[in-house]
């Protein structure tokens, strides 16, 4: 039950556009560059790349870099996220934290896990974070 489909072309765009940002990846701990690309209700991509700091815990994923940069432009209305890493035999998956932070901005939108290859498999937030828990649960308390 995604936002709106989303079609073959934006797909591919998406994918291209997670691969370019992996280039950018600032990893020189983990040596494990990620890129995602987000697409918006109104069909904007963002782009964004993991971004390591000395101090562990104060870097960034590609998938929160990505929403952040959407969200400081004025988006908060999503329909896509692709995700890739190096990896040639596992799919590229947000960690907890970014599913969290993805699904601030809604249930129902489609997720695309890309190997280093480019072949990739779609999920839905709902598939990676079910019985979540969402802004809307807070007007119930």
């Amino acid at each position: 039950m995604a936002s709106s489909a989303v079609g073959p072309e934006q797909v591919k765009l998406l994918l291209a556009a997670c691969r370019d940002a992996k280039e950018f990846a600032y990893c020189p701990y983990s040596n494990y560059p990620v890129g995602a690309a987000l697409l918006t209700s109104d069909g904007k991509i963002f782009s964004g790349c993991n971004v390591e700091n000395a101090c562990y815990p104060l870097g960034v994923c590609a998938e929160r870099t990505a929403i952040q940069k959407a969200v400081s432009e004025g988006h908060t209305k999503f329909r896509a996220i692709a995700v890739i890493c190096n990896s040639r035999e596992l799919y590229a998956t947000p960690c907890g934290s970014c599913r969290q932070v993805l699904r601030e901005f809604g249930k129902y939108w489609d997720i695309y896990l890309a190997k280093a290859d480019g072949t990739y498999i779609q999920k839905t937030l709902e598939d990676l974070l079910p019985f979540s828990f969402g802004p809307e649960d807070l007007k119930e308390v």
